[in-house]
């Protein structure tokens, strides 16, 4: 009786669709999007490919809720400071996106593909709502109000996009020191006749933090918008 009562109770719990979601997310941060399969996550779970499916769908479906999961979560990020302005605001969601990037680099490839095709859905109508709320609240013009917040989030997506790599697990630190000193090293190598911008800026490359380029180009972007006619 107490096996039985055991196994009813393990049943219960991977039949949880918050579960499921959770160890998908795992998955998905250990080894990309090809690690997340249903035989890797029935063997996870220990259960069959049936619960999946009736909880979650299809492996693109859990997907997706694997991605709205973690978009959610980094748009639900607060301001630190109070009262907070449209910019504070802008770059709390923008950090936020940025943020869940570096700890889930799949979710660079999700985002992208939640934009491109499927603009309708969660993911894309939160992002753009958090983002166009703010511009509103700049006193941006209304007829350039979606010019306005297309600039921001492709900016956004497209720079933490770069942070994911690709969607691959992240490397070591170290590997990306190796990476920037050997990109560095290679554009101060080009002829300084042809390529004088390339070689002037080499050591900018190998010193940058890429947090802190995020935020100028976000900065940037703002200062446009508020000279704005």
């Amino acid at each position: 009786m107490a096996t039985r009562a055991r196994r009813t109770e393990r049943r219960r719990q991977v039949l949880s669709r918050e579960q499921i979601i959770d160890t998908a997310i795992e998955l998905l941060d250990a080894g990309g999007e090809g690690g997340l399969t249903v035989r890797a996550l029935t063997e996870r779970l220990a259960t069959g490919s049936g619960a999946i499916y009736y909880h979650v769908g299809t492996r693109e479906e859990l997907l997706d809720t694997a991605t709205e999961t973690v978009v959610a979560a980094a748009l639900a990020t607060e301001p630190s400071r109070t009262p907070a302005t449209p910019e504070d605001e802008i770059r709390v969601v923008a950090l936020g996106l940025f943020d869940a990037v570096a700890v889930h680099p799949w979710l660079a490839t999700r985002l992208a593909v939640q934009l491109t095709r499927n603009p309708w859905g969660p993911v894309t109508v939160g992002i753009f709502e958090k983002i166009g709320r703010q511009v509103r609240a700049l006193g941006v013009p209304h007829a350039i109000w979606f010019v306005a917040a297309s600039t921001l989030v492709h900016y956004i997506l497209g720079a933490v996009s770069q942070t994911g790599m690709g969607g691959d697990p992240p490397d070591a630190e170290t590997d990306r020191e190796k990476f920037f000193e050997a990109t560095s090293t290679a554009w101060q190598e080009l002829d300084p006749a042809s390529y004088p911008f390339m070689h002037a800026i080499s050591g900018q490359m190998r010193e940058h933090d890429d947090r802190e380029q995020f935020l100028a180009g976000i900065a940037l972007i703002l200062g446009g918008i508020a000279n704005l006619p």
